[in-house]
């Protein structure tokens, strides 16, 4: 690769030159045509628009820089860019997408190459080199222009870098209007602050390979230390990995130790590249690949690859755990996140969350609801549109994100975190109150939790206890399983800092998209309905049992509140039960102590579990709604599938009509019932609950205040009854009907 070398030699030294950018793209289009001995090379940049313009020339008319345009779908230029793949064709005009431009006065030439510039998983522009005479580029050339085209990816990207003459000098806005994205909220709030990349960056300085020996050897020590780590993380705890030869980690771990991934790396190092730059390639293309890519199985594979491609970059950078955020006014973005990788961001302060992760489920969604961290998900292109260091608006109020905003922008944000503190500051009044109704029911408004800061809120949202205390994040969030003392101390911890009021903790909820990092399971077709919660639970007694024990051993002769998730008959209840009951007479045995109080409780999260509870009667002690997977078993729409995770509502007469039965039942059991799915935190659909029968809720933190309003101001009885009628007679869409309700009867329903 001589050719590689020596542009990359003269590359390096233009990068260092003094100069604009315009000059030292000329001069990079210069040095291509007579190195490649081509008669054209030119430069196209992508526009806000998707339109191709051209910057730079060398072989084609001046005068056509910076007036020739292309549509994204014209011309070849267009299909390189749409395809973010290379072209190499003998004779152009001939091909039938080439478009004829006569004001660059490309009549005479006949063959033509042109490759995508890639940057942060898109295509930003095109790099063209044309001959007059009609030839065939090889493989080595088209590698050779690929490798130039990454370089150019952060030379055509600081056209935009400059500061806007316009913007106001304190706002520190790289440029005005960057442009609006739309996701669905994870957690609601408002967030401003610089965007911090969970990708690792390379700069433009650690582009070329000085000592490409030296190179070599750096990148070799790095993939021994990447593949050392992951052979630690396969061996956290062998015998419960398994054998299944489709494990998810164990084809990670091939992937890792894959010798043409390594090839291609020491490729991009043969052509003058850094090591580091070398693999920015490669995760370049794998992810334009994977937008592209259709198949599920070489979508996954895909994906595993740029994870492999980020971890490696931070092994060579020497960042591994290292974290990027370094003030208190950071906006992490994010394609994916783990539980623990967000916590350990968390500590460093954040003002918000993105991601391009779709599910509200998802791990990371979860734990930055219980962290009050404002979050959006589901955002396509987000990390193709946001570069590191942007200063974006974070509307997890309406789900939008402003990139770069203007100052009109920055102004109406402004304003609405001043009115979004004057109602914090009216919530906090309500904080000593009880959540009773005009009419005078009492309703219990309880905390989500399973981290332990967010017991933190217990005091600060007011509420009554912890109503769901989500025991597998402990789980989650450590690569081996948790001894008994870890999870005994942790269950201490809770239930000291409730300091006397009620905690509902629930067992452990694995399986499906809860995976747990040292325990493999088998790929299942639907997750959601496969092997999970109370099913994995009971055939891994030993794992579960000792999580009862824990439980009982923490609460000492204190009260326990114990429930199971995700039942669906009574034999799974009772089966989980009589664990229990062992685990308690057990621990009277050995150590002479046991709950002075016990209730045992079960999730109503499968439409199943409500027939049957006549069945189960005085054995539940009471009965709590989990919304999330009730509502996609009931409608049969997966809530990890954006397209109808949205579709179905569960203010519909049909599902309330459903709950108000299972209501019944309990009652006439005298079970207590309660509800702990995040459908509480609107408060119309809090008062349909409450109307049906269900006086305990338990919701995030930033929710009891307005719930607690809401309850406040409502006659529920008149309520109730204009609920039931309307329930009767459904007319056009119900959640608008109930809006309206709650509208007369003075509850602000504009964030329903």
């Amino acid at each position: 690769m001589p050719a590689t070398r020596v542009l990359m030699n003269n590359l390096r030294q233009v990068m260092a030159e003094d100069g604009d950018t315009r000059s030292r793209l000329d001069h990079v289009v210069r040095l291509i045509a007579t190195t490649m001995v081509a008669d054209v090379c030119s430069i196209y940049v992508r526009e806000a628009d998707g339109a191709l313009l051209l910057i730079a020339t060398e072989g084609l008319r001046p005068e056509a820089v910076n007036k020739t345009r292309l549509t994204e779908n014209e011309g070849l230029v267009g299909f390189v860019a749409r395809t973010a793949e290379p072209i190499a064709i003998e004779d152009a005009p001939r091909h039938p997408a080439f478009s004829y431009r006569p004001e660059t006065g490309e009549d005479p030439f006949h063959a033509f190459l042109g490759v995508p510039i890639l940057r942060t998983g898109g295509v930003t522009g095109v790099l063209v080199v044309q001959n007059q005479t009609e030839r065939t580029y090889g493989e080595e050339e088209i590698d050779t222009l690929q490798t130039i085209s990454m370089v150019l990816a952060e030379i055509v990207h600081t056209l935009n870098e400059a500061p806007s003459p316009q913007s106001a000098p304190d706002r520190r806005m790289r440029g005005a209007g960057g442009g609006n994205l739309k996701g669905r909220v994870f957690c609601e709030g408002l967030g401003f602050g610089r965007a911090v990349l969970h990708d690792p960056v390379v700069p433009p300085a650690k582009f070329f390979a000085a000592d490409q020996v030296q190179e070599a050897e750096r990148l070799n020590q790095g993939l021994v230390d990447l593949r050392a780590a992951i052979d630690r993380m396969m061996l956290i705890d062998g015998a419960a990995l398994g054998e299944d030869p489709r494990d998810v980690m164990e084809t990670y771990r091939l992937l890792a130790y894959d010798t043409s991934w390594a090839e291609k790396l020491h490729e991009g190092i043969r052509a003058g590249l850094s090591a580091e730059a070398s693999v920015d390639r490669a995760r370049r293309e794998h992810r334009a690949k994977l937008q592209h890519a259709r198949d599920p199985y070489l979508r996954e594979r895909l994906h595993d690859l740029e994870d492999l491609d980020n971890r490696l970059l931070r092994v060579l950078g020497g960042e591994e755990g290292k974290l990027l955020i370094t003030g208190d006014e950071s906006v992490l973005v994010a394609r994916r996140l783990g539980p623990a990788e967000l916590l350990e961001y968390a500590k460093a302060g954040l003002k918000g969350l993105l991601m391009e992760e779709a599910a509200a489920s998802s791990h990371a969604a979860i734990v930055a609801r219980a962290l009050g961290i404002p979050a959006i998900g589901g955002i396509e292109g987000l990390t193709t549109r946001i570069e590191q260091g942007d200063y974006i608006i974070v509307d997890a109020e309406e789900g939008s994100v402003h990139i770069r905003p203007d100052d009109v922008v920055y102004d109406a944000y402004r304003s609405r975190v001043a009115l979004r503190s004057e109602r914090q500051a009216e919530y906090a009044k309500l904080k000593g109150l009880p959540a009773r109704t005009l009419d005078g029911t009492d309703v219990s408004l309880m905390l989500n939790a399973g981290l332990d800061l967010d017991l933190d809120m217990l005091e600060q949202a007011g509420a009554d206890g912890v109503g769901l205390f989500r025991t597998e994040f402990q789980f989650l969030v450590s690569e081996s399983l948790p001894r008994l003392e870890d999870q005994i101390s942790l269950y201490k911890r809770v239930l000291d800092r409730a300091a006397g009021r009620p905690v509902v903790f629930r067992t452990l909820d694995l399986g499906g998209d809860k995976v747990l990092p040292a325990l493999s399971q088998l790929r299942e077709e639907n997750p959601a309905l496969g092997w999970r919660s109370i099913r994995f639970a009971l055939d891994h007694k030993g794992l579960f049992r000792r999580q009862l024990r824990a439980l009982v051993r923490a609460s000492g002769e204190r009260p326990l509140t114990v429930m199971f998730p995700m039942v669906t008959i009574p034999e799974e209840y009772r089966a989980a039960k009589a664990l229990l009951m062992e685990e308690i007479a057990w621990s009277a045995k050995k150590t002479g102590k046991q709950p002075s109080r016990l209730e045992v409780g079960v999730m109503l999260e499968t439409p199943a579990l409500g027939f049957a509870m006549q069945d189960l009667g005085p054995e539940v002690d009471f009965l709590s709604v989990g919304t999330n997977d009730l509502l996609q078993f009931f409608f049969a729409a997966d809530r990890m599938t954006p397209s109808v995770s949205e579709r179905y509502d569960l203010v519909d007469p049909a599902a309330l009509r459903y709950l108000k039965m299972v209501a019944e039942i309990c009652k006439a059991h005298k079970i207590r019932l309660s509800v702990c799915g995040e459908a509480t935190a609107s408060p119309p659909v809090a008062l349909c609950f409450a109307a049906l029968g269900y006086t305990s809720l338990s919701m995030a933190a930033s929710a009891i205040g307005p719930v607690k309003q809401a309850l406040r101001k409502v006659d529920l009885n008149a309520f109730r009854k204009g609920l039931f009628e309307r329930m009767d007679k459904p007319n056009g869409s119900f959640r608008n009907q109930v809006l309206a309700l709650a509208a007369e009867h003075g509850i602000d329903t504009a964030d329903s």
